[in-house]
């Protein structure tokens, strides 16, 4: 069996995922996960992945976990473009000083804002207005990081093209836009070039 991957296009990684390997023309078998029908949870895909989360990829008998990793994955098995994943040594090193990055202060911030406004509600759950402030305004100092750090003036996160840092931070901010966040929206579309031009990787 060829290359499958297992996705939930609600979730931010596996949406990143699934655009580079449409982007890049990489043959796969969609093996859709919905996570808040459970089905993240059940016997078959603990199976795939005990730790009950996508994106999954499955090469043969090779499961490989975790956003960043697969990337990486397709990215070399499939010799990609060069930008995404670049050759030279500082280049590279800056696009994992991104993502390291990005895992705690963009992906673990903006996720709440996801449950928060969607999946809560969803639920019935409710979550105290003060922890929500606490969270936009940790939100809006990682976007501020972003921007100071990583974008400056560079027309993308780590240099002058476009890597998978930038198609990572892409479908996290898209999805504060998403879930209603009007504040973060306005801020990022201000950084710089990244808001439209890494918009171009959607047109698949």
């Amino acid at each position: 069996m060829g290359l499958e991957l297992y996705l939930d296009l609600l979730s931010q990684p596996s949406r990143a995922v699934y655009i580079f390997a449409k982007k890049n023309g990489i043959p796969f078998e969609l093996r859709t996960v919905e996570v808040l029908k459970g089905q993240h949870l059940s016997k078959e895909f603990f199976q795939v992945n005990s730790l009950h989360r996508v994106p999954v990829l499955k090469d043969g008998d090779f499961i490989l976990t975790e956003s960043v990793a697969i990337l990486i994955y397709l990215s070399i098995k499939y010799q990609t473009a060069d930008y995404w994943y670049p050759p030279d040594l500082q280049a590279r090193a800056r696009v994992h000083e991104y993502l390291g990055w990005h895992a705690d202060c963009i992906r673990g911030t903006f996720g709440v804002s996801l449950w928060t406004r969607v999946v809560a509600p969803l639920i019935g759950a409710q979550v105290p207005e003060e922890k929500v402030k606490r969270n936009r305004a940790i939100m809006d100092q990682a976007l501020q990081q972003l921007e100071d750090k990583f974008l400056g003036d560079r027309a993308f996160l780590t240099g002058q093209q476009l890597t998978l840092a930038d198609l990572m931070a892409l479908e996290e901010l898209m999805q504060s836009l998403v879930s209603g966040s009007r504040r973060r929206s306005a801020q990022a579309g201000q950084l710089g070039d990244l808001g439209s031009a890494s918009l171009q990787v959607q047109h698949i």
